[in-house]
């Protein structure tokens, strides 16, 4: 099994869909086993530029990590029909095993 983390802004768009949207979707279609997204309290990426955005408002991105985890064949179509569409994001994958 192989679990895949990826690190997006909340408020990313693909096309007229938040991208967090998108990507559950394409999960759902693709029959992957599950998936689940968080909402980061703050965050940094490659800028090294800290974001922190309030419970009520903030021009600060939410940082976003959406997991999912399957079977490697899966996962790996997963990942080739995403990058069709998106090419953004940090992604880091792991192996697990499934209790």
């Amino acid at each position: 099994m192989v679990q895949v983390q990826i690190f997006i802004d909340r408020d990313e768009m693909i096309g007229a869909q938040p991208l967090h949207q998108y990507i559950m979707q394409l999960l759902i279609h693709l029959g992957i086993a599950g998936a689940t997204s968080f909402k980061g309290e703050s965050g940094f990426g490659k800028h090294l530029r800290l974001k922190q955005p309030s419970e009520h408002f903030s021009f600060d991105e939410t940082p976003l990590l959406l997991t999912f985890i399957d079977e490697e064949r899966k996962i790996r179509e997963a990942l080739t029909e995403l990058r069709k569409s998106y090419r953004g994001g940090f992604i880091v994958t792991h192996q697990v095993e499934q209790w």
